[in-house]
């Protein structure tokens, strides 16, 4: 058989393929990490609420100050 008409298949990173396989067991599980990483930055944050470093109080009165 030639090998330019009929090549190996590989991945994107240039490994060769099991048939049927798109990407390697190393891309996919870089794939599946970066799916479950957006994942958690998506649902970790609170509905209306806006960054705060850490420990700080939550609104205004609870720090104290007093606008009148």
């Amino acid at each position: 058989m030639n090998h330019d008409i009929y090549p190996e298949p590989t991945c994107a990173c240039g490994a060769l393929l099991n048939e049927g396989r798109e990407l390697c067991r190393k891309c996919r599980a870089r794939d599946r990490w970066l799916r479950k990483q957006t994942a958690k930055r998506k649902s970790g944050k609170r509905r209306g609420e806006t960054g705060r470093p850490p420990r700080a109080p939550r609104g205004l009165a609870a720090a104290g100050v007093i606008w009148s």
